[in-house]
C-alpha cells in the first residue's frame, strides 16, 4: 500500500469535514443573528408604541377634570401599567444592544418624570408639564436615532425636519411665549 496516497486521502477527508463543519457553524450563527435582529426590531417597536400609548394617556390626564392628587397619581401610574411599558422595557433590556437599551432607559426615566408632573397636577398649559414634557420628547427622539443607527446604519438629525433640536421647544407656543417674556 502506498502511504502517500493514504495520507493524502485522509488529509483531504479532514479538510472536507472541517470545511463542512465550519460552513454549518457559520450558517447557524447567521440564522441566530437573523433571529436576534428580528427580536430586536420587534421589541424596539413595541417599546416606542407602549411609551407612546402611556404618553397619550398622560396628556389626557393633564387635560382631565381629575382634580385630586391621589386620583391623578393612581391614574398616571395606571397609564404606564395599562400600556405595558414595564413589561416591554424588561424585554428591551434582554434583547437590545447597549446603546439602544441606554436610550430606552433614559426615555423611560423621562416618561416617569412626566408621569410625576401629571400626578402632581400639572396641566398641558403649565410650566411644570412642559418642564417634564420637552426632556421626554428629546429622549424619544434620542431613542429613535439609536434604533435607526443600529438597524439601518443611517443617522437622523433634527435638521431633516427643519428643526434645530429634538425637544420641540422651538415649536411650542408656551415655551416660545416664555422665552419672549
Amino acid at each position: 500500500m502506498e502511504w502517500g496516497t493514504l495520507v493524502a486521502t485522509l488529509g483531504g477527508a479532514v479538510i472536507a469535514m472541517s470545511g463542512t463543519l465550519l460552513a454549518d457553524r457559520l450558517r447557524a450563527r447567521k440564522e441566530d443573528d437573523r433571529g436576534l435582529g428580528s427580536r430586536r426590531r420587534e421589541v424596539y417597536l413595541e417599546f416606542i408604541a407602549a411609551t407612546g400609548v402611556a404618553h397619550a394617556r398622560l396628556r389626557e390626564l393633564a387635560q382631565s377634570a381629575v382634580s385630586t392628587t391621589a386620583g391623578l397619581d393612581g391614574a398616571s401610574r395606571d397609564a404606564l401599567a395599562e400600556a405595558g411599558v414595564h413589561q416591554v422595557r424588561e424585554r428591551l433590556f434582554i434583547d437590545a444592544s447597549a446603546p439602544v437599551a441606554a436610550a430606552g432607559q433614559r426615555m423611560f426615566e423621562r416618561l416617569r418624570a412626566l408621569r410625576a408632573a401629571v400626578a402632581a397636577g400639572a396641566t398641558l398649559s403649565s410650566r411644570a408639564f412642559h418642564d417634564a414634557y420637552h426632556p421626554y420628547i428629546d429622549a424619544v427622539w434620542a431613542y429613535r436615532v439609536a434604533v435607526r443607527e443600529e438597524l439601518e446604519g443611517r443617522p437622523l438629525v433634527p435638521a431633516v425636519f427643519g428643526w434645530s433640536t429634538w425637544d420641540g421647544t422651538e415649536r411650542c407656543a408656551l415655551c416660545e411665549d416664555t422665552a419672549d417674556g
